[in-house]
């Protein structure tokens, strides 16, 4: 059997190698039962698979997965800015600045506040964000404390929008999907989001987006979320709570967020995000100050 080490990727034979995964940690590794946690290189999965189910994956394959996540994200990043072009001219919030040509209006999209289980997925994150023109500021968490440091963030930041993921997976061997004891991380996004409502209890007035792959989708909006994954509990795309983000802080503060809009400006679709009707972020000021 080929040696797996820390930081490999692989892909699980009895999965028909459909995902790609990085090994985080060894269990066990000179014994029968040796395993390996594994977390999903484009989707928000952490999972246990035993070591003689893995196998190592050719570096080109590593290489154009990345290659197609890249051209992903630009084709995502597109359809974003296609979309605002259309929304602006639907809604006219662009002709009252017409209307006063003397003055230059100020654009503020909603501001948002992304906490991360994973540091290298927040960098990347951030990455996309700013691409989108998203103002935001980030905070790597492990899930487990997001509980507890949730609120500090708030008091902090006071973001308008915030995103609380990570990575989370179903014991599907366990069969009740009800149970919170049944999923990885789930029941630390639910904590996190209660903890965040109480901060704030108006779902106009902060708007939160939580979950990851497979996560307890019921529980987090029974818990106050406005979105969360996963309604299927289903794999979502890593890039997905940015893409709900988005179009909340760039939907003007006059308009209702849709969830079937919301769920269109996803890669995974209705799936992987669900969620309730919610006020957009953004808004126009007068004038803008003039910089000397």
């Amino acid at each position: 059997m080929e040696k797996i080490a820390v930081g490999d990727v692989v892909a699980r034979k009895s999965h028909q190698m459909d995902l790609l995964f990085t090994v985080v940690r060894i269990i066990n590794p000179d014994t029968r039962r040796g395993s390996a946690l594994i977390k999903g290189i484009n989707v928000r999965l952490i999972a246990d698979a035993p070591l003689s189910d893995l196998i190592k994956v050719d570096p080109r394959r590593v290489e154009e997965l990345k290659l197609n996540i890249l051209k992903e994200s630009k084709e995502s990043a597109r359809k974003v800015f296609l979309r605002r072009v259309q929304e602006e001219q639907a809604w006219g919030y662009r002709a009252r600045a017409a209307k006063d040509p003397a003055h230059d209006f100020i654009e503020l999209p909603g501001k948002v506040l992304h906490i991360d289980g994973d540091s290298e997925y927040l960098k990347e994150c951030l990455e996309y964000y700013s691409q989108l023109g998203v103002p935001v500021r980030g905070e790597y968490v492990p899930e487990a404390k997001q509980p507890d440091r949730v609120t500090e963030l708030l008091e902090e930041y006071l973001p308008e929008i915030v995103v609380v993921t990570g990575h989370d997976g179903l014991a599907t061997k366990r069969g009740n999907r009800n149970d919170l004891d049944n999923y990885r991380t789930s029941r630390f996004f639910v904590e996190a989001v209660r903890r965040a409502r109480r901060f704030q209890p108006d779902r106009d007035a902060l708007v939160i987006v939580a979950g990851a792959c497979q996560s307890h989708y019921e529980a987090l909006i029974d818990a106050g979320a406005n979105f969360a994954s996963s309604p299927e509990r289903v794999f979502i795309h890593c890039y997905d709570p940015i893409l709900v983000a988005e179009k909340i802080s760039f939907t003007p503060i006059d308009n209702i967020v849709q969830v079937y809009e919301v769920i269109e400006n996803t890669i995974t679709g209705i799936k992987g995000i669900g969620g309730v009707e919610t006020r957009g972020k953004f808004r126009l000021g007068l004038p803008r100050p003039k910089i000397e």
